[in-house]
């Protein structure tokens, strides 16, 4: 089988304690004809960083502009992680980081001119649940690793382009769960869901591919706009962040509203009960 690399992309991940920035890397290499496999390495966890973000976007455009057209599959070189999501700091203090960089690779995942496959060799958490949800396809470690949204227990808001994916894939019910009740869903429960498409490692990975003849689908060059339009929602969300952020400021305020006007209520009605009981 080969193995060949065919190329690495740096990752210069969030500063450590030391002060010494932790490098990273997204390694290319061919397991199979026409099967392209990057596999994330950028310790501890593969957060989904500026600097990550962008090297993975730059990988695949390495990919569409310069090699044949085939299937391309991610995993990672991590055995625990297959990302643990957004370095929430670095998130939410970085201008332009969910359009220009999260954003930017989710959609390029979604409207790849070719079949996409997300190894799940461990857990994906979140942004790198959403990650692995953006691609066409899921394989997942059988004994190894959850899957979860769990803006629950962090106490954040899912935004539009983060949840609209999963109520495209997924069944209304599965989605329930997943969203209000941050459950964390193992191997059989992820099948079973419909959430991954098969269970295993790179061996069932490739034989998935093979059995689906996934390498010949992009062939006649409409793959990626297939997508497109299939995600219409979805891609309406990725490219209207700055839309959809102005919407949230208005609802943030009437919610802001809502609740003096309810506290006010509230304690008119403490008054008037204190008031009767004299």
């Amino acid at each position: 089988m080969a193995t060949d690399t065919l190329f690495e992309v740096p990752v210069l991940d969030t500063v450590s304690p030391e002060g010494n920035p932790p490098t990273g890397k997204i390694t290319c290499t061919t397991p199979s004809a026409g099967v392209y496999l990057l596999t994330f390495n950028a310790p501890p966890d593969n957060r989904l960083t500026t600097q990550f973000c962008q090297a993975v976007l730059l990988a695949l455009d390495i990919l569409e502009f310069s090699h044949p057209t085939g299937v391309l599959m991610t995993t990672s070189a991590i055995t625990k992680f297959y990302s643990n999501g957004l370095d929430l700091n670095h998130a939410t203090s970085t201008p332009g980081f969910f359009s220009s960089s999260l954003y930017a690779m989710f959609k390029r995942f979604l409207t790849y001119p070719m079949p996409t496959v997300a190894l799940v060799n461990g857990h994906a958490f979140a942004g790198g649940f959403m990650t692995a949800m953006y691609h066409d396809y899921r394989i997942f470690n059988p004994s190894r690793g959850f899957l979860c949204l769990n803006e629950l227990d962090l106490g954040v808001p899912l935004r539009p382009a983060m949840s609209s994916i999963f109520r495209q894939k997924l069944t209304p019910a599965v989605y329930k769960v997943m969203v209000i009740e941050a459950r964390r869903f193992g191997a059989k429960e992820a099948l079973d869901s419909g959430i991954v498409d098969g269970l295993g490692g790179l061996q069932e990975a490739l034989k998935f591919i093979e059995e689906r003849k996934l390498v010949t689908k992009g062939s006649t060059g409409v793959y990626g706009d297939l997508k497109a339009e299939m995600f219409r929602e979805t891609v309406g969300y990725l490219d209207g962040d700055e839309r959809e952020e102005e919407r949230s400021r208005g609802l943030y305020k009437i919610e802001d509203q809502r609740r003096k006007e309810g506290n006010r209520r509230v304690d008119e009605w403490k008054r008037s009960k204190s008031g009767a009981k004299l």
